[in-house]
């Protein structure tokens, strides 16, 4: 009988190393849906932006627009992170004429402002059409408030850090 000489087993080190990878933070169900850690279907995802259906929609069509990498909530964004809120809202629109959704001025792009984040991984709420929203979801998703701002108004703010009056 010929002896098998016995192969240490491959082992892909970076599942298994308690050493989280560069913008993931294992603790954040968002990043754990992007790395496909839970299953949700993903409709876009490349380096730097993932989008997937909210679980609880508040519109007949309602997706979150992440960040890929980990990143927090508005209040930890500099103005260096315009291109990458812009860039969500592009997504967020892209997602929405894949699925038929043609016009667009009756969608909400909005952030919930902290503390009014339920996930503090920063993401882009896409709703529409915003006219067929209930009234639980026109409160939550409401513009104007102190808890949930427009992707203009982020932009806006982001766009005057650093700016002295």
């Amino acid at each position: 009988m010929a002896e098998v000489e016995a192969q240490p087993a491959q082992v892909d080190i970076s599942k298994t190393s308690n050493v989280p990878a560069e913008g993931y933070d294992k603790t954040c169900i968002f990043c754990k849906v992007v790395n496909k850690e839970v299953a949700t279907e993903l409709l876009h995802c490349d380096e730097e932006i993932s989008c997937f259906r909210d679980i609880r929609p508040g519109a007949p069509h309602h997706y979150l627009v992440v960040p890929t990498r980990h990143v927090g909530n508005c209040k930890s964004l500099g103005k260096e992170h315009v291109p990458l809120v812009k860039r969500m809202v592009e997504t967020g629109k892209e997602i929405l004429q894949k699925n038929d959704v043609t016009d667009l001025s009756d969608v909400r792009f909005g952030f919930h402002w902290p503390p009014f984040c339920s996930v503090a991984h920063l993401h882009l709420h896409v709703l529409a059409p915003a006219s067929q929203m209930g009234f639980i979801s026109r409160l939550v998703y409401r513009m104007n408030s102190y808890w949930f701002i427009t992707a203009d108004q982020l932009i806006g703010f982001l766009n005057s850090k650093g700016e002295t009056n």
